[in-house]
Formats: C-alpha cells, structure tokens, sequence
C-alpha cells in the first residue's frame, strides 16, 4: 500500500478531502484534511436530480485544486467516491467526464449500501464502543450500519437527507408535518431488528449538533471523536433546533455554516433517534473517507484490525517514541507493580489499560523537550489517542502522563474533568505506580526483578543494586502509608 493516499468524498452538500500517511503496517494519521461546499446538488431536487451547471463549475474547481494539494503531498494513491447526488442524476457521466478531463481524477459511484459500509467499517474500526446502529446523515441521503462485536451485520441506504428536505419542504415554508410524513414513509424501509441504545453519529450535521451540546453544556475536553451524548437529556434541544425559526439559529448556538440545512439534519436525526429506541449517541469523528482508507488497508484482515491492535498507538510509538524499549520497559513495570499491590489497592483490572498506555508512552514528551516533558507527554497523549479510546480513557490517560513521579492533586484541582473520571484515590494509586514503574526504569530493569506484597510492605527483589531507583522510589508520594523494600539477591 501506498505510504500515502487521498480519499475525496464528493457528497451532496461538500467535497471534502482527507490525506492519510501510513508510519507502519497498521499506524497511520491524517495528514491533511480540507473541505469544500461546493453543494453540487443544489437546484437538482425540483429537476429530477439533474446536475446543474454551476454546482458542477464548483465542484470542478475544488476537485482540480485537491489534485494538486495530493500532489503537494506525495500522495502515490488517491481514491475518490461520489454519493447520493450524482447517483441520482441522469446526467451524471458528462460530470465525471468533464473531471476526469479536467485533472485525472476517477470517480467511482457508490450505492447506498455500499456508503453505509464504508461508515461502518470506519466506526467498527476506529470508534471505542464495538455495538450499534450508525447514523450518517448527508446531503442527499441517510445510510446506516448494525455493527456487532466489531462487525458489520447489516446496511440500509434511504433516501432522505439534508439538502434534498431543505429544498423540498424547509425553503418552500411548508408545514413540518409534511417534512415528517415523508421522513416516516422512507423509515417504513427499515427492519424492525434495526434497534439498539447506542447509535454512532457521522456527519457535518450530528458533529454540529454535538459540539452545541459540548458548548452549552460546558464539556471539558474539547475532542468531538468519541463525545457521548445521552439521549433523554438532550433530545429536547434536538427537537427544538428542527422547530424554531430559522432567523433564531444562532441564539441556540448554530453557526453561520450550518444555518441553513441543521434544520433538515436534525429532523431526520430525531425521527431516527426514535426509531431505533437509542439512548447514547457516539459522535464520530469519521466516516466514508476513513472508512474508504481502511478497506484498501484491511482488505486482507476481513476489514478489521487484529485484536489489541490500536492503529493511533503505533502511529505515536513510529513517529514519536525514540526509545521504544524504554518505553515498553515502564509498561511492563507497571502491570508488575499493579499485580503485586492489588491486595492492597484493590483496583479494578481495566484500569491496567490506562497505566499500559501512561506507561508506554509517559516519556514521549521527551521528543520535544526534556524539560517539563511530562507535561509535553499529556499533551501529546490528549491530541495523538485519536481512535479507539473513549474520552475517559484520554482524560486518565493523560492525567497519569501529566502527574507521573507527583502526586495527583485533590478534587478541586481536577474539578473541570472530575465528572468523568475515577475517584481520586483510584487516580493516585495509578499515578504512584507509574512513577514507581519508571523509577525501576532509570536502569533497564533486570529480568529476574520482581515484586511481592507481604506484610504491609512492597518487596522488590533483584540481582542489581538499583541504587538510583532506590533513591527515586523513597521520594515518591504512596497513596497509604506502606513500606517499600528493597533486596538485591547478591547479598
């Protein structure tokens, strides 16, 4: 595969164009991202989804000026798919002609189901829960995809979206109730087994609505992939964005943007949110693009990553961990240390995945400067941790990078991200393992090291002095009163 590939996502509303860089066999991130709302749809609806001329003169000149920004790039793959406005056009081939000419560019045309799929293998793939219905809500159409335990088991295409409702029903003034009534005839499509409490939300419309909520709601980690919204607490401000006046948009907090298809978006979301009985939504941060990407990628893997494989972990460990050993030393250190202690901390097991990754990656910071670099370390965690990790896992995660060898502070100095996290004792045992875990580290560890809790004291054994790990370790802050012992087999 190609160390760097484009995939542009032609879709009723906006062009928009995504450059992935592969940094190994399974890591990659994004590279460049860029959009245009080029609208190509716009005026087709009243005329039997016939392209009209100057939607496609945008739509040209955007995808002339992507080419070139691939190029700038080095990109040596570039894919580019074409949704619900240009399948429906009979006019569609004099478009993808006129492109093709106009800069190379091959556009493929994708059906529904297929649209659908790729939104699913982006969410099954890259998102921290494994089961639910996704909801993409485009310009021209809605797809959705059951995904369960990671897979995709079903994918339905309905032709409702935000552009095609905006121009038939919201511009004309008619009645909301008519706009319903033709969203609910295209909902009689789905089967009855399309249920689930989590749905997975893709697209402009839904990462809108989310970030309102995050803004009103004063959310303290400003990362959309991942935001959970809880649907019986927020459905209402859903409702009310379909059912206020347009000129009132931006007292709720719309942007100009969005002005004038969040209405459309939101209707079609709330009747869905209903249908399929949810009560959680998942925001995505992805979808066709990445899912575009990871079909090429995972083509030989069934379309899934292998098991404990997280592909933004690789990407941070290629491009940022100049000594990996080290790093994978701490994280051994620390699963050690864990084990040893749990008679005494009690800590619940999944929380080992937070000290693995704290561990692994508490010394990245380094890479930009060896002072404060635990602060550079959360930094890096916070913005780097893009897929697979709920927004829990980041704030612990990087709360652990952040405090490690010092004391995580009480409550009130961690009161803006407090409702999301574990109690504060849970936190500083962390905190203090890892500190310990790197303080075993200054050295590389001796392979016959171990640990044992007995006796109110933590026994470390080793065939080395460990004098310097020695003289860390008595300086750290333990979360009870314990003691630390240290025995070097030698003697």
């Amino acid at each position: 595969m190609a160390k760097v590939t484009t995939v542009i996502d032609i879709g009723s509303n906006s062009a928009r164009m995504a450059i992935f860089r592969k940094t190994s066999r399974f890591g990659f991130y994004l590279l460049c991202e860029i959009k245009s709302k080029v609208r190509i749809s716009e005026g087709s609806y009243e005329f039997g989804g016939m392209l009209q001329e100057i939607p496609m003169k945008r739509a040209l000149s955007a995808l002339i000026e992507f080419k070139q920004i691939s190029e700038k790039y080095g990109s040596r793959k570039l894919f580019c798919v074409a949704t619900s406005a240009i399948r429906d056009a009979p006019n569609a081939r004099d478009f993808l002609r006129a492109v093709k000419q106009a800069c190379g560019i091959d556009i493929k045309v994708i059906d529904g189901k297929k649209e659908a799929f790729y939104g699913g293998i982006a969410c099954a793939n890259l998102s921290h829960k494994k089961d639910g219905i996704t909801i993409d809500i485009g310009g021209g159409s809605t797809e959705c995809a059951i995904i369960k335990e990671g897979k995709i088991i079903d994918l339905i295409s309905l032709n409702i979206g935000t552009i095609r409702l905006k121009e038939l029903f919201f511009d004309k003034n008619q009645d909301l109730d008519i706009a319903k009534e033709f969203i609910k005839k295209e909902l009689e499509k789905i089967p009855q087994f399309y249920k689930h409490f989590n749905v997975f939300g893709i697209g402009g419309t839904i990462r809108a609505i989310s970030k309102m909520i995050m803004r009103n709601s004063k959310y303290p980690i400003d990362v959309l992939h991942g935001y959970e919204v809880d649907v019986k607490k927020h459905f209402s401000f859903i409702e009310r964005i379909y059912a206020i006046e347009e000129e009132k948009l931006s007292s709720i907090g719309v942007t100009e943007d969005r002005k004038d298809n969040i209405q459309s978006g939101a209707l079609i979301f709330a009747m869905l949110l209903k249908k399929f009985e949810a009560k959680n939504i998942i925001t995505s941060g992805v979808g066709v693009r990445e899912g575009v990407f990871l079909s090429d990628l995972l083509r030989n893997q069934k379309y899934s990553f292998p098991n404990n494989l997280n592909p933004s972990l690789n990407a941070l460990k290629d491009r940022f961990l100049s000594y990996s050993r080290h790093g994978e030393n701490v994280k051994n250190q620390c699963l050690r240390i864990f084990d040893a202690l749990k008679p005494l901390h009690k800590i619940d097991e999944k929380y080992k995945l937070h000290l693995s990754c704290a561990g692994m990656f508490s010394s990245v910071g380094r890479i930009l400067s060896f002072y404060d670099s635990h602060e550079h370390s959360a930094y890096f965690l916070l913005h780097a941790l893009d897929y697979g990790f709920s927004h829990q896992d980041k704030a612990i995660i990087c709360l652990l990078a952040q405090f490690s060898n010092k004391k995580i502070p009480k409550d009130i100095s961690i009161a803006h991200i407090s409702d999301i996290m574990p109690p504060i004792l849970t936190l500083q045992w962390l905190s203090f393992i890892l500190g310990m875990a790197e303080a075993m580290c200054v050295l590389t560890p001796p392979k016959d090291i171990s640990y044992s809790y007995e006796k109110g004291a933590l026994k470390v054994n080793s065939s080395k002095e460990l004098y310097l790990s020695t003289e860390i370790v008595q300086k750290l802050i333990k979360p009870v009163d314990f003691d630390i012992k240290f025995h070097d087999k030698r003697i």
